[in-house]
């Protein structure tokens, strides 16, 4: 299911594998809320650019169309006409981040609707029935997603909580997956770590975590608002309490630069909306560095927004024609923008592993972590 191929220090070269194909590790999810990539972007384009895995939103999807409709028209795979794995999410975060809309207990959560306001309630079971329908490779454990700095006391309540859903997860999770009409029987089931920036809550929950037999464990509730050093250091506490022989997941994460530092803290798999929404705003990653394509100076601009890029933008738009579209508020702009951003970000896993494989990752990282950060010159 999952080996470490080979390691440089604590980044990890791995090959996951699941009931719909094989992964090469690090790897960066493609994110699909509601079964598509905001920008008209398809899972056949996917395909194109180098997606491994895509990821969409079980909260979005139990809303509408409904997982009850995913599930009669075959599972979110056929449904969208994806045939590699995917990933969905708990529900927790969105849920969550509806604050005052939602009432814990500990049975789950109560929460309004954001589309028209009907009172919903999701817990362990809830979460994991609704991604079997879904037929997702990955089903994420219900878990609570707490905001950053939160009180200790709360946190740690809130951690003890999320331990006891992730058993109830899990036992729900080996039903389902044994009923003989279960959309995907090879479903696998990551559980959380939480605790906030409590280094050691995060530690004790990390431990008592890796106790229940998960298929992979993930670091959610990070990058929430978090100085970015804190993030780091958190990862530097849980991981050693990680399982070695199981994927790891740092949720929500992030820009290149957190990319390349949560694959040299031992991180396997990674994904944002982010890529994606700033491309729709025209921030564009290149390898000198972020660029505004909205800026004035590219408006009689003939390069492509990255030389030497092969994304379908590149190989024929040049940045003064993607900057029109833009300016215009054409679609287009926004379809070839994030086609441009997820190619860079796949290509930019690519490239991880091929440092990996040639034990060359230190030196990727001392040329890269910090200048795609920057502006380019």
């Amino acid at each position: 299911m999952f080996e470490v191929l080979k390691t440089q220090g604590k980044a990890r070269r791995g090959r996951f594998v699941c009931a719909h194909g094989e992964v090469q590790t690090p790897v960066f999810m493609n994110v699909g809320t509601q079964g598509a990539i905001k920008g008209a972007v398809s899972a056949h384009d996917l395909k194109r650019i180098g997606c491994q895995v895509e990821l969409s939103n079980t909260y979005h999807l139990h809303l509408r169309p409904t997982d009850d409709v995913v599930r009669q028209m075959g599972g979110l795979h056929k449904f969208m006409d994806w045939d590699g794995p995917i990933l969905t999410d708990s529900g927790g975060f969105q849920v969550f981040s509806l604050s005052g809309l939602r009432k814990i207990t500990e049975e789950g959560v109560t929460f309004a609707s954001h589309i028209d306001g009907k009172r919903i309630f999701m817990g362990p079971e809830e979460s994991m029935q609704i991604q079997s329908n879904l037929g997702s490779d990955i089903a994420m454990a219900f878990d609570e997603c707490v905001e950053n700095p939160a009180p200790y006391d709360y946190v740690k309540a809130s951690c003890e909580r999320t331990l006891r859903w992730l058993e109830r997860c899990k036992k729900e999770h080996d039903r389902l997956n044994a009923l003989s009409d279960t959309v995907n029987p090879g479903q696998m089931l990551f559980g959380i770590n939480q605790g906030g920036t409590h280094p050691d809550l995060r530690v004790w929950h990390m431990k008592e975590t890796a106790k229940i037999d998960c298929d992979g464990y993930a670091i959610g509730g990070l990058a929430v608002g978090e100085p970015t050093q804190v993030m780091y250091d958190i990862i530097d506490a849980v991981e050693p309490h990680m399982p070695k022989d199981k994927p790891r997941y740092l949720m929500g994460v992030g820009t290149p630069s957190n990319i390349i530092e949560g694959v040299a803290r031992g991180v396997d798999f990674f994904d944002c909306v982010m890529p994606a929404r700033n491309a729709r705003h025209g921030k564009l990653f290149t390898w000198e560095g972020t660029i505004n394509i909205k800026n004035e100076k590219y408006k009689l601009d003939e390069r492509p927004i990255s030389p030497g890029c092969q994304c379908p933008a590149c190989r024929s738009f040049s940045r003064a024609y993607i900057r029109h579209l833009l300016s215009a508020g054409e679609m287009l702009a926004m379809r070839l923008t994030v086609l441009h951003n997820l190619y860079f970000y796949n290509e930019l896993m690519l490239r991880i592993r091929q440092a990996l494989d040639e034990e060359r990752f230190d030196q990727f990282r001392t040329e890269y972590s910090e200048k795609l950060g920057r502006p380019a010159v």
